[in-house]
């Protein structure tokens, strides 16, 4: 009679405490809990695995533990308790120590334990030890149990291994909302976009109810592909489920249709939904004008962001001061700079990393290396961007130090990490030391070298001289050399005049990207140097007959608060005939100093005295000029070119330091170039 009291009695108990598990009420379970203790109830592990579950859940992982380090006596679902316990609480090495500590119990895992294990092992990315699981769940015939099934399926795929993950899948016997959810939200998180599409179409044949999960993980996968219609369609069947007001659904739709570059649909829906939007539909758009460049629409979308009161997060931040950086919208970076400082942003590794980045694309080096210094625990990304701007300005023993002491501080160099340290080598004339990173890359640092690092390393041996070698480097690829590298090479090959190669590479050119135009102008420049004037033509013809349009030089200047835009010749400034008068006065100035034009640079069949009005008049010389003019006295002059700077203006420029007495810091499509009484940052190899 008493056994079945007290069984009757702690039936009652455990709905209660399930009660307090379910609502968080803690404070009444601990007292519960101590009632129970005082009173002298008799311990039974019924009742302690409630209470057990009871303080995960309300995640007092430190109660858990030593109520499970006190059971004298455990069984399959105290095990289980503690390994979700650990699962959900973020303790995921706890969780597979606790896992492993079960089976040496001798108690045999259910299809419970075996989920919250997985789980963890997904979240740790551990797919050795999520592959151990697999198997003993083979073993006890628990794998192609619904959850479990969907767990390691979603494990494999969070895992990058999405062969196995389809496997998994499709050895299933049953498949419900969310193991369709993890497979197909797997194909898209892992590029496979198409797959992911296929998948959704399969789905729908079956019959499983489609929830706001499946839905923003299909569109997810949409927007990659630029599959317009198919992404209005998608739209369509969203509207007639009655999704299109759920916030995480509308979210979805908003960033699909801004990878689709489609921006008034996207800005159409913050307007439908106005009332459920959130810092990421504000933040969708914020990207999707960032990446359409369409970069005043992106302030004013962090204009209204803030209006709406609505606290920016790192990841608007970052798409914002990404902009600046590639504009280098000085200004405006320094302005975003401070908001993030008064939201206490400086620390995220995302938008610390390019914080830094934007200071040294602005030009500003110093600025740069003190946004880096302040950076508490500098991570991969952070190291990455300070060498990153060490390579962009040239400086590449400097990328060499830097690297150095990236290892020192035990950080792990990546895939970005290599491009950065061989463009540098390339644009340093660093040959041995880039060859020797290279050849480094995977024997030491486990980093597979990319299309991209091949790239580099062809880049380098040209610019160094070494067509031969370079030449050879690109048959012995274990890939076809792609557009930009047999465009560095053609850039090397007119450089040095190597004029066979140079119709080779440019052949290789037009067959991978036939709208190139660097094919034409780059073989046009090298008969140009020969003064095969007729190939010049002939070259120039083919263009026009093919619709291959060059891209026209521009530089710009920042001066009062106005970006200035020039082109070649520029004819339309209102201050034309002042900046013609400045360019004449440099010329003067120069010309005394030692200047001789370097008439080669001009790829026409032309006079002398024409060819160096045209070289007196390219974009950043005019852009020059203008700041000279309009900015005071001391103050650096900042210039941004959309194509290389040739010979010419180089030797110009390095004079017009000199005897204008003023820094002059040019980026050009492929660098920086620091001008100072009389010399330059890249020594005259870039």
């Amino acid at each position: 009679m008493l056994t079945k009291h007290l069984q009757k009695h702690s039936n009652t108990l455990a709905h209660i405490i399930q009660t307090y598990a379910q609502s968080k009420q803690l404070s009444n379970g601990k007292l519960l809990h101590a009632q129970l203790i005082t009173s002298g109830y008799p311990s039974s592990t019924y009742l302690t695995n409630h209470l057990l579950s009871m303080y995960a859940r309300c995640g007092q992982l430190g109660y858990t533990h030593r109520l499970f380090d006190e059971m004298p006596q455990r069984n399959l679902v105290s095990w289980t308790a503690m390994i979700s316990a650990f699962s959900q609480n973020s303790e995921f090495a706890k969780a597979i120590t606790t896992f492993c500590g079960m089976c040496v119990f001798g108690e045999s895992p259910n299809q419970f334990a075996f989920s919250s294990v997985i789980q963890a092992c997904s979240s740790l990315k551990s797919v050795h030890i999520g592959k151990q699981i697999h198997c003993l769940a083979l073993k006890v015939r628990f794998s192609y149990e619904l959850f479990v099934g969907s767990n390691l399926a979603d494990m494999y795929s969070k895992c990058g291994s999405i062969i196995e993950a389809c496997m998994v899948f499709e050895e299933m016997p049953s498949k419900d909302e969310v193991s369709w959810n993890s497979m197909i939200n797997g194909y898209a998180k892992n590029g496979y976009n198409e797959e992911a599409l296929v998948s959704f179409k399969k789905m729908l044949t079956e019959d499983i109810t489609i929830d706001q999960h499946l839905l923003c993980s299909i569109l997810c996968a949409c927007g990659p592909l630029k599959t317009y219609n198919i992404g209005r369609s998608l739209h369509s069947f969203v509207t007639k489920l009655g999704f299109e007001q759920h916030i995480y659904v509308g979210n979805a739709l908003m960033d699909m249709y801004c990878k689709l570059g489609d921006m008034d649909s996207a800005s159409e829906l913050l307007n439908i939904n106005s009332k459920g939007t959130n810092i990421i539909s504000y933040t969708s758009l914020i990207d999707g004008y960032v990446e359409s460049d369409q970069i005043e629409k992106a302030f004013t979308i962090f204009i209204e962001l803030k209006r709406q009161r609505i606290e920016p997060n790192e990841f608007a931040f970052s798409s914002l001061i990404k902009s600046c950086a590639n504009h280098a919208t000085l200004e405006q970076g320094v302005q975003l700079h401070t908001l993030v400082l008064k939201y206490n942003l400086d620390q995220d590794p995302f938008v610390s990393s390019i914080i830094v980045d934007m200071y040294g694309k602005c030009g500003l080096l110093d600025h740069s290396l003190q946004a880096f210094e302040k950076i508490s625990k500098p991570n991969e990304y952070t190291w990455n961007s300070l060498i990153g701007v060490f390579a962009h300005h040239g400086l590449g023993h400097k990328v060499i130090d830097v690297f150095e002491k990236m290892l020192l501080h035990d950080i792990k160099p990546n895939s970005v990490t290599f491009i950065n340290l061989l463009n540098a080598c390339s644009h340093s004339g660093l040959l041995t030391e880039g060859l020797s990173y290279f050849n480094s890359m995977e024997t030491i640092y486990g980093v597979k070298p990319k299309s991209e690092h091949y790239s580099c390393v062809i880049d380098l041996l040209g610019r160094s001289g070494k067509l031969k070698e370079a030449e050879n480097f690109i048959k012995s690829m274990p890939f076809e050399a792609n557009a930009y590298a047999w465009c560095s090479f053609l850039a090397s090959c007119r450089k040095y005049g190597n004029k066979e190669r140079g119709e080779l590479a440019s052949k290789s050119l037009k067959i991978i990207d036939p709208l190139n135009s660097g094919a034409h102008v780059l073989l046009s420049n090298i008969y140009a140097k020969e003064q095969q004037w007729e190939d010049v033509k002939s070259v120039r013809k083919m263009m026009k007959d093919e619709n291959v349009k060059k891209l026209k030089g521009c530089s710009w200047v920042d001066v009062d608060k106005r970006v200035h835009v020039f082109g070649v010749e520029d004819l339309c400034h209102g201050d034309k005939k002042e900046i013609d008068l400045k360019l004449d006065e440099l010329l003067r100035k120069i010309i005394k100093v030692g200047y001789v034009p370097d008439v080669d640079s001009v790829p026409f069949d032309l006079d002398y005295d024409m060819k160096v009005k045209i070289l007196n008049h390219h974009s950043e010389r005019i852009a020059i000029a203008y700041a000279l003019i309009r900015m005071p006295i001391g103050k650096p002059i900042i210039v941004k070119k959309n194509l290389r700077v040739c010979v010419d203006c180089h030797s110009a420029i390095k004079l017009m330091s000199k005897v204008e007495g003023r820094e002059v810091i040019l980026r050009d499509n492929s660098r920086f170039h620091h001008f100072v009484h009389g010399s330059c940052s890249c020594k005259d190899f870039w």
